[in-house]
């Protein structure tokens, strides 16, 4: 594909593989090519050898002369790149027919439940916040963005934040796994649907973006592999899981269902940050029940907390810094779009938990000064974080000391069972007046 275009507004040449695209003076020129053509005029942006009066391939072909930039993929490399508009290309595309019956699908469901929808609700300065808004019995409003078109990672990020700042919170729907808005934002897949199907009221599973917690033993009797790849490992494990994949198997909601229940509050959205990187991580839509369960069991409260400023790899642009090549390139841009790598898969299905050392579930001895759990399982994630910190550990490592409830690190590598206190007391026991350690029953599967 080409590197280079020329802007027919300003009369420049435009070096795509320059960082400041061969004209230091102009630092807004990279936003301004990179706007989407239906948002300004489809003539800006012109083919080099057509400008110069060399053949432009497109033309001759009976296509158009005029362009678009956008950030190609070529293995782990992002460079921008030019390609010409087709002839037929619309200014100002209007919705699809799957996209508007999939708006209407979600107001009619909100509406056959006692819920109050809309379409297309604008915010004070007339820009529209959501294609649809449900409203629960609480107030909390859940905007719907439907997206079976392309957007790239700092569309979705600045669409959601502008959501978020209109009081509304948002729920993205895609149908291509591999779509920029997957673990951007909270989201949910279903599968590619004509849209009479989608208007005729065939249920939708929703494929992705929806999960269940898990938690188990890791015994020779349960028929789940162990996640660390180790066998029979003893250690007890959690996991969010597709439905399908757990066990005993859950049932897969529809989404009408989650248009409901997201209203309602009986499913909330988490994001499980990435144990390699806290900035990273999965977002998704689980039963309140079950992300209860996580917190009282893990200590660590998922609720999404809006985005940290942060680089996104799909954001970083290469530049090879060459020079531009004014030779029109129509023609190969198919065959240069087929040889680079295709977008990778985000919506992997794969599930997402941690292990914890079943000896600290396990064993416990006689109780010596008391500390309500009580008081440790209604600990506000601020107060965790502030634990942490003082013990030196992660939120979800905190737990209470076995001997006398004290709050200690308790999970993760080489975690205690017992405090310094607790210690110290049994390596000063007799042995006979320690007694045996008194195996609790094991944590329920689900």
């Amino acid at each position: 594909m080409a590197n280079g275009v020329w802007h027919t507004e300003y009369g420049i040449e435009i070096n795509l593989s320059r960082r400041d695209l061969g004209h230091p003076d102009r630092p807004g020129l990279l936003d301004e090519i990179l706007t989407p053509t239906s948002q300004r005029n489809s003539q800006l942006l012109e083919c080099l050898a057509h400008h110069y009066g060399s053949p432009c391939e497109s033309e001759r072909g009976g296509k158009s002369p005029w362009m678009f930039v956008r950030r190609g993929r070529a293995g782990s490399s992002r460079p921008l790149v030019a390609a010409h508009l087709p002839v037929t290309h619309k200014p100002t595309p209007g919705e699809s027919d799957q996209h508007k019956a999939m708006k209407e699908r979600v107001v009619t469901t909100a509406a056959r439940n006692g819920l109050q929808a809309d379409t297309e609700v604008r915010a004070a300065n007339g820009r529209t916040i959501s294609d649809a808004v449900v409203t629960g019995p609480d107030g909390q409003r859940i905007g719907w963005e439907i997206q079976f078109s392309p957007l790239g990672a700092s569309g979705v990020r600045s669409r959601t934040a502008k959501t978020l700042g209109n009081g509304v919170f948002p729920l993205w729907v895609a149908k291509d796994p591999t779509a920029h808005l997957i673990d951007r934002a909270p989201w949910a897949r279903i599968n590619d649907t004509p849209w009479r199907d989608i208007r005729d009221g065939q249920h939708l599973p929703v494929r992705g973006g929806f999960r269940r917690f898990q938690i188990w033993r890791c015994t020779p009797r349960d028929p789940r592999p162990c996640p660390d790849g180790k066998g029979q490992c003893d250690n007890i494990h959690t996991a969010w899981s597709l439905p399908a994949v757990c066990v005993p198997e859950e049932k897969t909601p529809f989404i009408d269902t989650l248009v409901v229940r997201s209203a309602t509050g009986e499913h909330v959205p988490v994001f499980v940050p990435s144990r390699a990187d806290g900035r990273a991580g999965s977002y998704m839509w689980v039963p309140a029940a079950d992300h209860q369960q996580w917190i009282d069991y893990c200590g660590e409260d998922l609720t999404p907390r809006p985005s940290q400023p942060g680089t996104d790899p799909d954001d970083v642009i290469t530049f090879t810094e060459d020079d531009i090549d004014y030779t029109c390139r129509w023609g190969q841009e198919t065959e240069t779009r087929a040889r680079t790598s295709p977008r990778p898969r985000r919506d992997t299905g794969q599930s997402i938990g941690r292990t914890f050392n079943p000896a600290t579930h396990l064993t416990v001895i006689p109780t010596q000064r008391a500390t309500s759990t009580v008081t440790f399982s209604r600990m506000t994630s601020a107060q965790r974080a502030a634990a942490a910190a003082i013990h030196r550990c992660q939120p979800w490592e905190l737990g209470l000391c076995n001997g006398c409830s004290a709050l200690m690190r308790r999970h993760g590598t080489n975690a205690a069972i017992f405090c310094d206190t607790c210690r110290r007391t049994l390596n000063n026991r007799v042995p006979s007046q320690a007694g045996p350690f008194r195996e609790q029953p094991a944590v329920p599967m689900r």
